[in-house]
């Protein structure tokens, strides 16, 4: 057989001899989809109606083209491995110290030490061994700040020969401790130390600007962006008002933000932080690259859960990856069980490795900035970085950060706490393994006391409702709700357990049965169905067997017409106190229906005041 020749053109051009597409022509398409749903609109009307937006009101569009392309200059960091950076917290100093040999031994370049769990007083054999003018070390230390600070220059001004740091942070941030715990905001600390780090140690930084608990009270992510700007600002103001050039000003300060596994958001909010950071250095007049904003991106504290836990390391290592092709300096992936307490070696293995394996395997770091030019990265990154800095100009006018979280701040983060949860509630915003596809069965993962990031970051954990018992913002989980009544539900004597009414051939239950049941074991709770068949008498003789008062139709929208009333009254009178209807409709003796998008949440607490469960 006889190949004809193949062109170089044509190999250039793959779309070569196919007509080219419109977004009309997508429109029309899209429209006729719709249609088959019952959308009635016209295919002008077809884009926005597959329109989303995020917590911010940033429009997510199903279609971007060169159109959306913005004008705005791109900020990037130069390729290569970003710094794998561990976090330590167990209190235990020679166990600290073991993990943190084991840590550098095994790809991690960097250390954070949560100094809350940690005395200051222990650094010295905490870091016993550690090679300081090899691993940057960043200190966590909250109000004790200026103690931490100082044992650690202590440590490394009486190193022999002198050491100079290739990195780190002193962790000085008045303003985030503010929104931690309450505290009163005082940058004489961290002016004094950006001082003498500006003098005597170049390599290393005093402040850290960290917006994780604006992210971990529910915000989203321009608030986020527009909190941690507004904070840098201020920090600018105080250290040039103590005499620093602005240059100075802007090497003390490192940013820290959380990933989360919406990898997209996580990507543009971290091109969107360079790009908000390098317009106050062009406003203050300081060049590019001294003015580079520095940052440390952190897996999502909010994002994990205790139910299912395997499943968090599938949430770091999309955020991870996010962090990474989204330009952070450094990244931490927090181990899969940091919600159950103090991590043990296997869960630290995996959270390096995950780093690893994307920056040597994956080659994830080898680009610079690999979302670059993507319509639809490029578009969300404008749009985000747009509305953080209409966020940040409010903040400014009312005063700036400090005043602001007196009111504006906690607010403006409680109003977007509500609709998420309330979003996760109604399942729009799915955990998995927890809202979604929960495993009763699961072998429970325990581990040693202690305390994951977002607890030892001072916050008051409110739940998803996010109200607060003490100072400072809240600390929201989305998955802590529903966890809560899985664990209401394991402590009762035996399981709850609802009977699940499933009408006719199996074909014709199987998918509402299913929906119903994996609703219910979302708060601990057990099924038992009554197997295919109509009979209502059948029926009730098998939910009286079941010993439970709460009973739900499973069927299809034909069958119920034919058989819910009727088996509805056969369950009353075997004795059922509330009957659910997995669908939606009116049908007699039915009290209530549960559907796709329905309040969970709702549901599963009607559910145990009806079993007697007291909550």
């Amino acid at each position: 057989m006889t190949v004809p020749p193949v062109e170089l053109d044509d190999l250039a051009d793959p779309a070569a001899g196919f007509p080219q597409a419109t977004r009309e022509q997508w429109r029309t398409l899209a429209a006729e989809v719709l249609r088959r749903s019952g959308w009635d609109g016209s295919p002008d009307e077809a884009e926005a109606a597959l329109t989303t937006a995020t917590y911010d009101g940033v429009a997510v569009a199903p279609l971007y083209d060169a159109a959306d392309l913005p004008a705005a200059p791109r900020t990037t960091r130069a390729p290569g491995p970003w710094d794998v950076r561990q976090r330590h917290a167990d209190p235990d100093p020679a166990a600290t110290r073991e993990a943190i040999h084991a840590d550098l031994e095994n790809g991690v370049t960097s250390l954070w030490l949560d100094l809350s769990a940690i005395d200051p007083a222990a650094l010295p054999a905490v870091l016993d061994g550690v090679l300081l003018d090899l691993a940057p070390v960043v200190l966590d230390a909250g109000p004790r700040t200026a103690e931490a600070a100082e044992a650690f220059l202590r440590l490394v001004d009486g190193v022999a020969g002198g050491v100079a740091l290739p990195g780190g942070n002193l962790g000085a941030d008045p303003i985030g401790l503010a929104a931690r715990i309450g505290a009163t905001v005082d940058t004489g600390t961290a002016v004094a130390l950006a001082r003498r780090c500006a003098a005597d140690h170049p390599g290393l930084r005093a402040i850290t600007v960290d917006a994780l608990p604006y992210h971990d009270a529910g915000g989203a992510d321009a608030e986020e962006l527009g909190c941690s700007v507004a904070t840098g600002v201020a920090y600018l103001r105080a250290l040039t008002d103590a005499g620093l050039t602005a240059e100075q000003a802007f090497g003390q300060i490192e940013f820290r933000y959380a990933a989360t596994a919406d990898q997209f958001l996580t990507i543009a909010k971290l091109r969107a932080a360079r790009r908000l950071w390098a317009r106050i250095a062009e406003v203050t007049e300081v060049a590019r690259e001294p003015g580079r904003q520095l940052q440390h991106a952190v897996t999502s504290s909010a994002m994990m859960t205790v139910r299912d836990p395997w499943v968090n390391m599938l949430r770091t290592t999309v955020a991870c990856f996010a962090a990474g092709a989204g330009g952070a300096d450094a990244v931490t992936v927090q181990p899969f069980d940091a919600c159950l307490g103090l991590p043990d070696a296997f869960a630290r293995r995996i959270a390096r490795n995950t780093q690893s394996l994307l920056v040597e395997e994956a080659n994830v770091a080898h680009v610079a900035d690999p979302a670059g030019g993507s319509w639809y990265v490029e578009r969300l990154t404008d749009d985000l970085a747009a509305r953080a800095w209409e966020w940040f100009q409010e903040i400014e006018r009312a005063g700036g950060m400090a005043a602001a979280l007196d009111r504006l701040v906690p607010e403006r983060l409680a109003a977007t706490r509500a609709r998420r949860a309330d979003n996760l509630a109604h399942r729009r915003d799915p955990i998995t393994g927890v809202s979604e596809f929960p495993d009763l069965k699961e072998r429970p993962v325990s581990r040693r006391p202690g305390h994951g990031l977002a607890a030892t970051s001072g916050g008051v954990s409110g739940g998803a409702s996010g109200e607060v018992s003490g100072g400072g913002l809240p600390v929201m989980r989305y998955a802590e709700e529903f966890e809560a009544l899985r664990d209401l539900a394991d402590a009762q004597p035996s399981r709850p357990t609802v009977f699940l009414a499933t009408i006719g051939p199996v074909a014709a239950h199987t998918a509402r049965a299913t929906f119903a049941a994996n609703l219910f074991a979302a708060g601990g709770v057990a099924t038992v169905t009554s197997g295919p068949g109509t009979d209502p008498a059948a029926i009730g003789a098998a939910f009286r067997d079941c010993g439970t008062p709460v009973a739900c139709l499973c069927s299809s929208d034909r069958l119920y017409g034919e058989h819910a009333a009727a088996v509805a009254a056969a369950l009353r009178e075997a004795g059922a106190r509330r009957v659910w209807l997995a669908g939606k409709g009116e049908y007699e003796g039915v009290d209530a229906t549960l559907y796709a998008g329905c309040d969970a949440l709702g549901v599963l607490r009607a559910t145990f005041d009806d079993l007697g469960v007291d909550r």
